[in-house]
């Protein structure tokens, strides 16, 4: 019932979500929807969809805060999330960004969730073109598939070559970034500072 508030290209990348076994997402610009609060959610939806009713604004954040239960349902998959130092200051408000940081350190606990941040004085890295996702599945005759999202539309690819290449910088991002134990270190004197 979210389909009206929904580019079909979405609808797609929540199937293929559903039914992956990892998820490995880079993030410079904002924390991944999977690990957004409600209010953090609500400010990235309102940014991209201003003139939305707030009714479908609502439906929405509804279907994000959905989404997050694939992490923890019987069978989930495993998420490793690498985010940008930057991502972490991009809510308006102390308690919004406060709220936010908790609830990554909360869900960086989850055995399945793996968290790193990419830290400001890292500089330039393998990923600066932009966000990426890429999908593995149980099914080994299935290829991993990369989910590049754009303003108004989304690219799927899955050829070997194209796979290979993200993996790659995928794997430079998590040795660039900070540990997963340090990450969750990182963010709580962060969570002091605010």
């Amino acid at each position: 019932h979210y389909s009206d508030v929904l580019p079909s290209w979405f609808e797609m990348y929540l199937g293929l979500e559903q039914a992956s076994s990892v998820i490995r997402t880079y993030e410079p610009q904002l924390v991944p929807g999977l690990l957004q609060t409600q209010e953090g959610a609500r400010a990235v939806i309102l940014l991209g969809n201003a003139g939305e009713s707030a009714d479908d604004i609502d439906r929405r954040v509804a279907l994000r805060m959905k989404r997050q239960r694939v992490l923890t349902q019987p069978g989930a998959p495993s998420l490793w999330a690498v985010v940008d130092e930057a991502s972490l200051w991009r809510l308006d408000g102390r308690s919004a960004m406060q709220e936010q940081i908790r609830h990554l350190i909360e869900m960086a606990e989850l055995p399945n969730v793996t968290l790193q941040v990419m830290p400001f004085y890292s500089g330039a890295h393998a990923a600066v073109g932009g966000p990426f996702t890429i999908l593995r599945f149980s099914e080994p005759d299935l290829p991993d598939i990369v989910y590049l999202e754009q303003l108004t539309s989304a690219l799927y690819l899955d050829k070997d070559h194209d796979v290979q290449h993200y993996l790659m910088v995928m794997d430079r991002l998590c040795v660039q970034a900070k540990h997963p134990a340090e990450t969750i270190r990182f963010l709580s004197s962060t969570l002091k500072e605010i």
